[in-house]
């Protein structure tokens, strides 16, 4: 399984962008897709998640900023951020889960926004 995203940038304070991230390959079951980040000198954290059900979950500093949707069909999942700050600035990860297959992380795509 191949994980493509793509949609990272430089953005100032208040701006908005939108990640994407493509699955390709032996695609079996997925339980959930998401998106994590690392800033640096930190650790890998959760920023959305979306499960084969829909039920979505969020860290609490993106809550009413960021919206995650995916589309089980194409294998797709799409992060929009809005409100950025630059706390955000970090390499924003794709992730599956195959209940099947394994667990799956893409290859990273970085987000810089500025003050």
């Amino acid at each position: 399984v191949q994980l493509q995203a793509s949609g990272g940038g430089l953005v100032q304070a208040g701006g908005s962008l939108r990640l994407s991230c493509a699955a390709s390959g032996s695609i079996s079951s997925i339980t959930l897709m998401g998106w994590y980040r690392q800033a640096p000198g930190k650790q890998r954290e959760l920023v959305a998640i979306i499960t084969r059900w829909r039920i979505t979950n969020y860290a609490d500093s993106v809550k009413g900023r960021f919206a995650i949707s995916g589309d089980n069909a194409e294998n797709t999942v799409d992060l929009q951020m809005n409100s950025l700050k630059p706390e955000d600035t970090a390499v924003y990860y794709c992730r599956l889960v195959d209940s099947r297959t394994g667990d799956y992380w893409g290859q990273g795509t970085l987000v810089t926004v500025s003050s």
